[in-house]
């Protein structure tokens, strides 16, 4: 399964505006995709409420994971995504 690994840069973490926009980019591909904190249990990145759990803050480390037809390019979006200032 491909996957990225990303240092999260945004002052706020993975949380409000960068995990709505993170969320809304996952939801629009039929794949399967998972976002967890390096080391921790992974969840649907489709989710607002499961992204928002994982208590993402600035300097943390995120690993996406996708499934399917186009995950590379979806991983890509969602990394920049992640790590965005």
């Amino acid at each position: 399964m491909p996957e990225r690994q990303v240092t999260v840069k945004a002052e706020v973490g993975l949380h409000a505006r960068p995990a709505a926009t993170f969320v809304q980019t996952a939801a629009k591909a039929t794949l399967e995709v998972t976002v967890a904190k390096a080391g921790g249990q992974p969840v649907n990145a489709k989710s607002i409420l499961g992204v928002l759990s994982l208590d993402v803050r600035q300097g943390d480390t995120v690993v996406i994971s996708a499934e399917g037809e186009g995950a590379e390019e979806l991983l890509d979006r969602l990394a920049d995504i992640a790590s965005a200032p």
